[in-house]
C-alpha cells in the first residue's frame, strides 16, 4: 500500500496524464500526494555561453512563475477529485531533472513515483534523453510511468507498416485459427 506518492509535473500533456493517474492512486490508497515542479536550470545553459552578461535569476524568473502556475492548476485538479495535494518547486541545481526528482523522492520519503512520459524512441530519445527513463533506472522505490497517447498519424504509420502491399492480411506463422478469424471479418 502506498502512503506517499510523488508526481513531477511540467505542464506537458504526458505530465498531466501522470498527475491524473497519481490523483486516482492517492484517492484509492488514501495516500498523501506531493506534486513537484523542477526548474530546469540547464535550459538557460546555452545562453550563458554567450559573451554578454546575463542575470541568471532574471532568466529563471519566468520559468519559475510558469512552474508555480502549473503547480496551482495541479493542486486544483487534485482538490476537485477530493485529494489534498502539497506542492513543491525545486531547482535542478544545474544537474539533470531526473536527479532532482530522485533527490526529492528520497528527502520526502516517497513510496512511489508516478510520471508521465512522451514515450520517445530511437533518435528522439537519444538526442533529447528521457528523465522518466533515468528516474525508472535509478529509483529505489517503484515508478509508475504513464505513457502519452500516440498521435493519430503515428498510429496510422505503424498500422500501415503491418499490412502487406497487396492488401491481404498476414497471419502469425500461417495459423489456421487466425486465418479463419481474418476470413470471417473480411
Amino acid at each position: 500500500m502506498y502512503r506517499r506518492i510523488l508526481v513531477p509535473v511540467d505542464g506537458s500533456a504526458p505530465s498531466l496524464l501522470g498527475l491524473k493517474q497519481a490523483i486516482g492512486l492517492a484517492r484509492d490508497q488514501h495516500a498523501r500526494l506531493r506534486v513537484l515542479n523542477v526548474v530546469d536550470e540547464l535550459v538557460i545553459a546555452p545562453m550563458l555561453m554567450e559573451p554578454a552578461s546575463f542575470d541568471v535569476a532574471e532568466m529563471l524568473g519566468p520559468i519559475r512563475a510558469e512552474g508555480r502556475k502549473v503547480l496551482e492548476r495541479a493542486a486544483a485538479t487534485a482538490a476537485k477529485a477530493g485529494v489534498k495535494a502539497e506542492t513543491a518547486q525545486i531547482d535542478s541545481r544545474a544537474g539533470p531533472v531526473s536527479g532532482a526528482i530522485l533527490a526529492d523522492a528520497r528527502r520526502w520519503g516517497a513510496d512511489v513515483i508516478v510520471m508521465g512520459t512522451h514515450g520517445r524512441r530511437g533518435m528522439n530519445r537519444l538526442l533529447l534523453g528521457s528523465d522518466a527513463e533515468r528516474v525508472l533506472r535509478d529509483a529505489t522505490v517503484p515508478v509508475l510511468l504513464v505513457r502519452a497517447k500516440q498521435p493519430a498519424a503515428r498510429r496510422t504509420k505503424r498500422a500501415a507498416a503491418r499490412v502487406p502491399d497487396n492488401g491481404k492480411r498476414r497471419t502469425p506463422r500461417g495459423s489456421r485459427r487466425s486465418q479463419a478469424f481474418f476470413e470471417r471479418d473480411a
